[in-house]
């Protein structure tokens, strides 16, 4: 049989729905793991809105601490600077991560 030449992605089925829509408020959880996670420090507690639905990637928390890849939704996330830094942030700036479902909660 011949290989497939599509690049390597993290991309797997999803075991069920997606908790989260474009447009949904969520609130980071405030977590802080002994072991690797992906979520930013500064994006923890805070409320940002829902970009973008990434599909089931494998989850990094778990495959890094060998439980195997576990899939989750990925969302892109956007949060106004003001939300993340206080009331002297820039009124116009948005950071965008890439956040986990277990990482959310419904704000």
């Amino acid at each position: 049989g011949s290989r497939s030449s599509r690049p390597m992605t993290g991309a797997r089925p999803a075991s069920a729905s997606a908790r989260f829509k474009v447009g949904d408020r969520v609130r980071a959880k405030n977590i802080h793991p002994r072991m690797h996670t992906r979520l930013p420090r500064y994006a923890r507690g805070h409320v940002g809105v829902v970009e973008r639905v990434q599909g089931s990637h494998v989850f990094p928390d778990a495959a890094a601490r060998g439980q195997g890849e576990q899939p989750q939704w990925l969302y892109t996330v956007v949060f106004n600077g003001r939300e993340l830094w206080g009331a002297d942030a820039d009124p116009t700036l948005r950071v965008s991560i890439e956040a986990f479902e277990p990482y959310l909660d419904a704000a």
